[in-house]
């Protein structure tokens, strides 16, 4: 996994490898925006996927056509040209005085990281210089030959396909929240009664998507409305890549179809919203307990015995931000406590996030946006039993199946994740468009 940041500390001066990507990142209108800022040559890299604008990537490519990209060359041949000078620094760094201690590990940081990719920039050099060997084999007389050198060509070519593929993934920027587990926040939009019904829906649907991945899942909050559906809800899910293959599920999901409540068999369009929030470590960030305001009530609504007579539920204001975090699902005001502090932690944890990525609007609010009929990520059309993804323009079938939360909604978001990456490295080239050669 580090081999991914490696790139993060290369020059980054106007002949580094990331000078003219600066003005991509000045754009507001990626369908996936990539927000990177540059500090002691690091770099933390944030993608989301926004549902105002039109996505850069209009198809998937191979991994042949990106690498037939006279632009991915040019990139790999800088990659290669700066490691050589980070090589010839610290290989000449002990003999010359001028050189500062700081700037001699950072060079051999950069030669440590960065070595995965070069040997495998370099035997895919290598095997490309065979292949082309091996056909000139193919023309000779000999038919014995010939059959042999058909046999190596078939080597060749799939040794070469899974160095392209190696390559890439190392040149992807990793996302240090990727290794998170995360906080799953629903919440009911326009269409009243309907809305919530959906709203339960969705959060069941993701309850039996991190049922079918073995993952943990434990609710925070749960408000029911008086049919059965949901105003909001929330839950901590964790688990082996739970918020990385979750990610790209925040923010206004639609149905279309006539609701329960319907007796005019009349179509109605409703909204519900979806937050995903990377959950931190302990490690990775702490909260000043001072800054806390701790408060405890009776729970409301239905529950076990006892759930309404005691003062368990509770409620915790950061007092510095105002951010706030409930729970009352627990009979226990301690349980209750840890849960609350759970979601707290989450919530502050993607503000700072935000803040060190230097994003005009924090996370909530790209994911959510005003929640309205029209800023949609996704449609779930049940008359015409279809899902639609708006940012990729994928469209499958069998909505009942959809919203169990298994294979369908698997593959939806696989896909996804293929098309960020893509956006990412085309991003990394510095084309605008799928165009460019």
């Amino acid at each position: 996994m580090a081999y991914r940041r490696a790139v993060t500390l290369l020059p980054t001066g106007k002949d580094g490898i990331f000078s003219k990507l600066i003005p991509l990142f000045q754009k507001s209108s990626n369908a996936i925006s990539q927000t990177v800022r540059f500090h002691n040559h690091c770099e933390r890299t944030t993608r989301t996927l926004h549902t105002s604008a039109q996505l850069l990537v209009t198809k998937l490519l191979s991994v042949d056509e990106l690498f037939a990209r006279r632009s991915m060359q040019e990139y790999l041949k800088k990659i290669e040209t700066d490691y050589s000078e980070c090589l010839r620094v610290v290989n000449s760094g002990a003999m010359e005085e001028q050189r500062s201690e700081d700037e001699l590990r950072t060079k051999r940081s950069q030669v440590s990281l960065l070595a995965p990719l070069i040997q495998s920039i370099r035997e895919l050099d290598t095997k490309l210089k065979e292949i082309a060997e091996t056909e000139m084999l193919l023309k000779d007389e000999d038919p014995a030959l010939r059959e042999l050198a058909e046999l190596e060509r078939e080597g060749c070519l799939q040794d070469i396909q899974a160095l392209r593929q190696k390559i890439m993934d190392l040149l992807i920027p990793e996302e240090e929240a990727d290794l998170s587990d995360l906080i799953l926040e629903v919440t009911a939009g326009v269409g009243g009664q309907e809305a919530m019904l959906f709203t339960a829906e969705v959060f069941d649907m993701y309850q039996g998507f991190a049922q079918h991945h073995g993952w943990s899942f434990d609710i925070l909050e749960h408000m029911t409305s008086e049919i059965g559906g949901l105003r909001h809800a929330s839950a901590s899910i964790s688990g082996p890549q739970s918020y990385k293959r979750m990610k790209f599920e925040g923010g206004v999901h639609r149905v279309q179809r006539v609701p329960k409540t319907e007796k005019q068999s009349r179509m109605h369009t409703s909204t519900m919203t979806v937050a995903i929030l990377p959950q931190p470590t302990e490690i990775s960030f702490t909260i000043n307990p001072k800054d806390l305001k701790i408060e405890t009530k009776r729970a409301s609504g239905a529950g076990g015995q006892s759930v309404n007579t005691t003062d368990s539920a509770v409620r915790i204001v950061h007092l510095p931000s105002g951010v706030v975090a409930e729970c009352q699902q627990e009979r226990s005001q301690l349980k209750n406590k840890e849960k609350a502090m759970t979601a707290l932690r989450a919530k502050l944890y993607s503000m700072k996030l935000e803040e060190e990525t230097s994003k005009r609007y924090n996370q909530r609010k790209i994911q959510i946006g005003t929640r309205g009929r029209s800023e949609k990520i996704r449609t779930y059309n049940f008359a015409q039993d279809r899902i639609t993804d708006h940012r990729i323009g994928m469209t499958v079938h069998d909505v009942k199946s959809f919203l169990l939360g298994e294979d369908l909604l698997d593959d939806m978001n696989t896909s996804l994740q293929e098309f960020s990456n893509q956006e990412t490295l085309m991003e990394l080239l510095g084309e605008d468009d799928q165009e460019g050669s």
